[in-house]
């Protein structure tokens, strides 16, 4: 298990002597990403164990390192608040877990990210479907503005072939029902999507992410761009969705992690400086900048 973690050195770029991405690399089972289905143990003692470990995790854009060894765990059944000044390299930690980052010109990254101890890496791993495993939201709503609210959520079914045309229309149901969307928007699933309030388009995009049965789901501050009445009904339905899926939320609103995180994990200048239970981070830092941050001091 990993240890609940504080800052690491910082370098100024990709070391040669670090363990890198590489399509060769091993995993412990050759291949990638079998399904793990929910047990009744899981769901009903909410057990909580470690689903993504970074290890010694590396990232950046040409000579500038964005993370600087990154030690951390992720948790099941729970929401993992990460939060930070600006630039401190958050968005840049998720983007990495979902495989986006490389897709940056410039971009590098060494180090380990393991789901359930298979290599995200690995030469196996098809990104785009290691996607309906880990799931993403950003930061502002981003339905497909063409799409129907109904092809918004079916798209990645239709895709990636994961259910049969006569059950299309029960999981897209079924997702709008768990973002808490659907009695809003079952009279007018023709209709575009861009024609929803930001806050519905936003649990939009979670029906969307969620459709595919993912068991992690990434969202990069979802509620930075809504307004209060809005950003409660998100949070009620994140607290939700944590009994099936883990839940890891980008977050610049302190108090909103004190709502609803299990644990946090505190980012500054690219190293994780602290991670722990949530009350704990907030009452009892064991770092000097962490009870700064907290407090107010900077940020």
């Amino acid at each position: 298990m990993i240890a609940e973690t504080r800052g690491s050195h910082s370098h100024a770029g990709p070391n040669p002597t670090d363990h890198a991405f590489h399509p060769d690399s091993q995993s412990p089972s050759g291949t990638l990403l079998p399904r793990r289905a929910h047990t009744p143990t899981d769901l009903h003692t909410n057990l909580r164990r470690e689903r993504i470990i970074t290890t010694n995790l590396k990232a950046g854009f040409g000579k500038a390192a964005i993370l600087k060894g990154i030690n951390a765990a992720i948790y099941s059944h729970s929401i993992t608040a990460i939060m930070g000044p600006s630039g401190c390299g958050k968005s840049t930690f998720i983007r990495c877990i979902n495989r986006l980052h490389e897709e940056v010109p410039g971009a590098w990254i060494n180090g380990q990210i393991a789901l359930d101890g298979h290599d995200l890496y690995h030469r196996s791993v098809d990104p785009v479907s290691m996607r309906s495993h880990i799931g993403m939201v950003f930061q502002r709503p981003n339905p497909f503005p063409t799409y129907s609210i109904f092809d918004n959520v079916a798209i990645g079914l239709r895709i990636n072939g994961l259910c049969r045309k006569s059950e299309l229309a029960g999981r897209v149901e079924d997702s709008l029902r768990k973002a808490a969307l659907w009695l809003e928007v079952k009279d007018r699933l023709k209709q575009r999507a861009t024609s929803l309030s930001g806050g519905q388009q936003q649990r939009l995009c979670i029906a969307r992410a969620l459709a595919v049965q993912p068991e992690i789901l990434l969202l990069d501050e979802p509620c930075s761009a809504l307004d209060p009445a809005a950003t409660e009904r998100i949070e009620d339905l994140l607290v939700e969705l944590r009994s099936e899926v883990a839940v890891v939320m980008v977050t610049h609103n302190m108090q909103q992690a004190r709502r609803i995180a299990d644990r946090t994990l505190f980012f500054l200048m690219g190293e994780l400086v602290e991670a722990g239970p949530t009350a704990d981070l907030f009452q009892r830092p064991t770092d000097q900048r962490t009870e700064a941050f907290v407090a107010g001091r900077f940020g």
